[in-house]
């Protein structure tokens, strides 16, 4: 397994981040399967860290309260997942998430973010307007649906 990307400096007292670790994964996975109706399974997060891709769990002291896994490529930087738990969501720990995300991608050279999203998922979208990403493109039946398949936005934000 690769070391984790570069972490940013520390945060507000008792919201911190630590690198995923593999007992983090039977938890990420079964928070996926509550949040989303075609989750990642454990494997994927498995693969995701095996690749070295920064993987990283959210605590608010000792309680994991989202997770997410960002790809470094060169000079971008990529958020395949970006989570937090439901019983916490709309308090603005996604948005702490993906500043966490921003700061590891900028300690790690990216000059820009990238991301996709369901054009459905109006809280996630709004958040990452509100950040300042921008919609620069859309994949064609990008995400499974019920019924089908579901475009994917794709956002970039310069850092």
């Amino acid at each position: 397994m690769s070391a984790p990307l570069a972490a940013p400096a520390a945060g507000v007292a008792g919201l911190h981040f630590r690198p995923m670790q593999e007992a983090d994964l039977p938890w990420v996975a079964a928070r996926d399967a509550e949040l989303y109706p075609f989750p990642w399974s454990q494997g994927n997060f498995a693969d995701s860290m095996a690749a070295g891709y920064a993987c990283w769990v959210m605590l608010d002291g000792a309680e994991p309260v989202g997770y997410g896994v960002l790809m470094m490529v060169i000079d971008e930087a990529h958020i395949l997942n970006i989570s937090v738990v439901a019983s916490r969501q709309r308090g603005g720990l996604g948005r702490r998430l993906l500043g966490h995300f921003a700061d590891v991608a900028r300690t790690n050279g990216a000059r820009r973010l990238l991301l996709e999203v369901r054009p459905s998922n109006g809280p996630a979208l709004a958040l990452y307007e509100r950040a300042g990403f921008q919609t620069i493109g859309r994949r064609k039946g990008y995400y499974p649906a019920v019924g089908g398949r579901e475009d994917g936005l794709v956002m970039s934000l310069a850092l």
